[in-house]
């Protein structure tokens, strides 16, 4: 480990520090006792994450200027910039995050006096590359190349750890499905990256121990297809050989990939979208011969990453939890929109339940006032940043309903067709779903 100028250790700064990769780097480098400062748009759950870490609420996109950094790097050393978004969001912009708030830093820290910056880029980014996801990340690393810092960039392939984002999310999810593989692109062309090797390589270059101004390939020496790998992972994981495998058209991966990126305007995340499908289809490649000459380090192939990656209950929970999450939301936001629609279509058969109890005109407020909470929370159900709430909602309403059903009219528990029987798995669904939708 070397030291800064004053003979102490270095304070490292990590942007992106509760993500996929940041939490590992943060994890490694508080390991060998560095002082670490994480910075995320969330310091609260940086500091549930990794504690150790001194945290700093922050967002990429609003740093696009030197002077919205300076207070930021004050007594940093070292930068490493673990962060980075697939696509166009809500609240998110890749020109922003990637490029300009990226080059801003580097601009900041020359002024500064920083010394040395670690960008983990990606395999591919180059300005000509089919994604802005890659060109916006190409962007930022022409920035650093140009800066006068000890510059390392890292372009690593496609990274498997034991965490549950990323492409480790997405290949759980491909292996996870029961009986067939189904995949589009199963013929590209695939070289991984053991998160393990990422970290070493980053943790080496933070701490001063490679060459600056260098930029490395981090990929395996072999290349797979993305068949091969998910049926790797399969066995791995339990589930077994599938019965069939259904290889989709790439118009129909597509189709896919545009419904996810829908879903990702309402705040969801899949790593379906269509960023992660051009990325696949490109091809994931690298040349990692200059890094393990220059560093000793051999990077582990798939078949060692894969050894190492754990294949308990909880990795095929999660992998089966990953396809039916969509699935379960989906069905209880169409299970209330709908019930409120025909609600709202049949309002005087349904006010007529409450004949002799109420006036009529009482009963229709009740039933359109019903109909519309029943509505609202469909909706809800819908966006990421609700669906919690509105789960833990649909499960409420549902007893009310239930609780009020059964003073009013309790003759339809013995309803033939199972009227308010049926309630009961809705709420214990909207439970379960609250439960799964933690934020990390």
């Amino acid at each position: 480990m070397k030291e800064n100028a004053q003979g102490s250790a270095p304070c490292i700064l990590v942007l992106g520090a509760y993500g996929f990769i940041g939490a590992e780097v943060v994890r490694a480098l508080l390991d060998q006792g560095l002082e670490v400062v994480g910075l995320g748009r969330d310091a609260n759950l940086g500091v549930r994450l990794l504690p150790q870490a001194r945290w700093v609420t922050a967002d990429l996109a609003n740093l696009t200027s030197v002077d919205a950094w300076r207070p930021l790097l004050d007594g940093v050393d070292v930068i490493v910039n673990a962060s980075g978004v697939l696509q166009d969001a809500p609240g998110t912009r890749l020109a922003l995050v990637q490029h300009q708030a990226i080059s801003a830093c580097v601009h900041a820290a020359e002024r500064s006096g920083i010394k040395r910056f670690v960008q983990i880029s990606a395999a591919g980014a180059s300005l000509q590359a089919g994604t802005a996801f890659l060109r916006t990340k190409a962007q930022a690393d022409a920035t650093l190349r140009a800066s006068t810092l000890a510059w390392t960039i890292f372009r690593p392939g496609l990274v498997i750890g034991n965490n549950a984002y990323g492409g480790t999310a997405l290949l759980r999810m491909l292996a996870g499905l029961p009986m067939v593989q189904v995949l589009a692109l199963a013929d590209a062309r695939v070289q991984t990256l053991a998160m393990q090797d990422l970290v070493q390589a980053a943790v080496m270059a933070a701490t001063g121990q490679t060459q600056g101004g260098r930029e490395y390939d981090l990929v395996e020496s072999e290349s797979h297809t993305l068949s091969e790998i998910v049926t790797r992972l399969r066995a791995h994981l339990g589930f077994g050989p599938p019965v069939a495998e259904l290889r989709l058209p790439l118009s129909v991966g597509r189709i896919v990939a545009r419904i996810a990126d829908l879903a990702g305007w309402l705040g969801w995340r899949s790593p379906l979208r269509s960023t992660a499908l051009a990325t696949l289809g490109d091809g994931v490649r690298g040349d990692a011969t200059t890094w393990e000459a220059d560093s000793g380090m051999r990077l582990a192939p798939f078949k060692q990453t894969l050894a190492h990656l754990p294949a308990t209950a909880q990795e095929r929970t999660y992998a089966r939890v990953l396809l039916a999450l969509p699935v379960l939301v989906v069905t209880l936001a169409a299970f209330w929109i709908g019930t409120g629609i025909i609600a709202l279509l049949r309002i005087d058969e349904a006010a007529a339940y409450l004949d002799g109890i109420v006036a009529a005109t009482t009963a229709r407020t009740l039933v359109s006032s019903g109909a519309g909470i029943d509505i609202a929370i469909g909706c809800a159900l819908l966006v990421r940043p609700w669906a919690r709430a509105a789960a833990t909602a649909s499960a409420a309403l549902a007893a009310v309903y239930l609780l009020l059903g059964s003073m009013l009219v309790p003759q339809l528990w013995l309803d033939p067709m199972g009227a308010y029987l049926k309630v009961l798995p809705c709420i214990v669904a909207s439970l379960v779903l609250a439960l799964l939708l933690e934020k990390r």
